[in-house]
């Protein structure tokens, strides 16, 4: 996959019954012209080793052209891309996600909440 192809990117956590919904909120906000790739999936995968770090399984990710936002960081680039872009991608996302019940308790969705305050970053990309 070509990532400078594909930006504006959401990755997200597949695996997180609250995070696929945050992602499926994003990409009808968006309306399709960003591109959403769960952290476990091929693609995800290929994203952390070329662009992220060991912390990118701790948060959601925007990446644009010259910068990955993680976590608290990403809200705004975030927006943005919502509002600004304007490549309409041919691609329909599936957004699903491996959870078991546990993943939908209050004290699961709290805590993931939490993480988006307590986690922030940027990444230059090269």
């Amino acid at each position: 996959m070509d990532i400078k192809e594909n930006i504006p990117i959401v990755v997200y956590d597949d695996q997180c019954y609250l995070c696929t919904k945050f992602a499926s909120i994003v990409n009808f906000l968006a309306r399709g012209k960003i591109t959403i790739i769960g952290h476990y999936s091929n693609q995800g995968e290929e994203i952390r080793n070329q662009i992220l770090d060991e912390s990118a399984l701790e948060m959601f990710w925007v990446i644009d052209e010259k910068i990955a936002y993680g976590g608290r960081a990403a809200l705004i680039p975030l927006i943005q891309s919502i509002i600004k872009s304007k490549k309409k991608r041919t691609n329909k996302m599936k957004l699903y996600t491996i959870c078991e019940q546990e993943c939908k308790t209050v004290k699961s969705v709290f805590i993931r909440s939490a993480s988006l305050f307590s986690n922030s970053k940027k990444i230059v990309l090269k």
